[in-house]
């Protein structure tokens, strides 16, 4: 049985963004890693038909130690296979890169990974990377579909910039910012990308200073923007009471919970030295105290919400009555 949890990096995007062509990339690259690769959908196309073929199972191990997985069935089902072939050893690798289907919601997709105890253990979901057609984006970000995808990454890579003119690159790179604040924007050539980029982005843990999470660049107020997903910042210069906020929080949650796809933030709380920090996906968040804050260190409490066509104006207002604001 493997010591540490097997990292998981989750790739999708819209149809025809190039998911396939940078799997592709990433299983003949020698880049001495050994990834093992479920394809994730029902479709036809799998990801090399004339590897893998139609049948509900098939793994193939290709010549540079890379794992073919192309299993018809729930992705929990697919996981515990993997694990059961790795713990007999008779398939050895040490990352899982998931491809999803176009049209695939990410939310069930990471849920999987903490909905048991074995799965949260042996596996670490490291990020969702998601890829955006920068020739087709406009027509793809009608969908809510696309934009909870792009709301969901940790890393966006934007394929076809060179069939694109660079002042609609540059308004689709607005565009997704405001849908996703938290995410790095990376151009991928032809399904080609430093790896290295792509691994390791440690989406899911606890970090008081997430170069990726929280390190925002301003942006102009958004008048009649078309996008459902959004991101809103809450920020506050003056330590936070931690029961009140509580408060707050339970109630956004509860009342807007499936709304919430990622959220992350470091709390500066009154009367304690360290750090609060916390993230979720939906309705399952965690939280812990970190580090103390330097003496020299401004005490400043960010949130970070990416929703589904959240109540801006009511949510910054619950969170001003939290502070003791009106």
């Amino acid at each position: 049985m493997s010591q540490l949890p097997i990292p998981v990096t989750v790739l999708t995007g819209f149809l025809g963004a190039g998911k396939t062509t940078l799997l592709r990339h990433m299983l003949k690259a020698e880049h001495g890693l050994r990834l093992a690769v479920i394809e994730n959908e029902f479709s036809a196309t799998p990801i090399d038909g004339q590897l893998l073929g139609d049948e509900p199972v098939k793994l193939v191990t290709l010549a540079n130690g890379c794992v073919c997985c192309s299993i018809h069935v729930e992705l929990e089902k697919a996981l515990f296979l993997l694990l059961d072939k790795l713990d007999s050893g008779e398939l050895v690798f040490d990352r899982l890169v998931i491809e999803c289907t176009g049209l695939a919601d990410p939310a069930p997709v990471a849920q999987t990974f903490f909905a048991t105890e074995e799965l949260g253990a042996r596996y670490r979901l490291d990020g969702i990377v998601t890829l955006v057609d920068a020739v087709n984006a406009e027509r793809h970000l009608s969908e809510t579909i696309a934009q909870a995808q792009v709301g969901f990454a940790d890393l966006l890579l934007l394929s076809k910039t060179d069939l694109a003119d660079a002042a609609s690159v540059e308004a689709l790179r607005t565009r997704l910012q405001r849908i996703n604040r938290r995410a790095p924007i990376q151009v991928v050539e032809h399904g080609r990308v430093d790896l290295e980029s792509l691994l390791d982005l440690r989406g899911f843990e606890l970090d008081p200073t997430p170069a990726r999470g929280l390190t925002l660049r301003p942006l102009a107020p958004a008048t009649n923007t078309p996008d459902r997903i959004r991101t809103l910042v809450l920020e506050s210069a003056e330590p936070v009471d931690l029961e009140r906020l509580s408060v707050f929080m339970e109630g956004l949650l509860a009342r807007f919970g499936d709304a919430l796809l990622r959220y992350k933030g470091v709390l500066a709380v009154a009367n304690e030295p360290r750090r609060l920090v916390f993230q979720g996906v939906l309705r399952l968040y965690s939280f812990d105290w970190d580090s103390e804050w330097a003496a020299d260190e401004a005490r400043e409490s960010v949130l970070v919400f990416i929703g589904d066509d959240l109540p801006e104006d009511e949510i910054r207002q619950g969170f001003a009555e939290a502070l003791g604001q009106r």
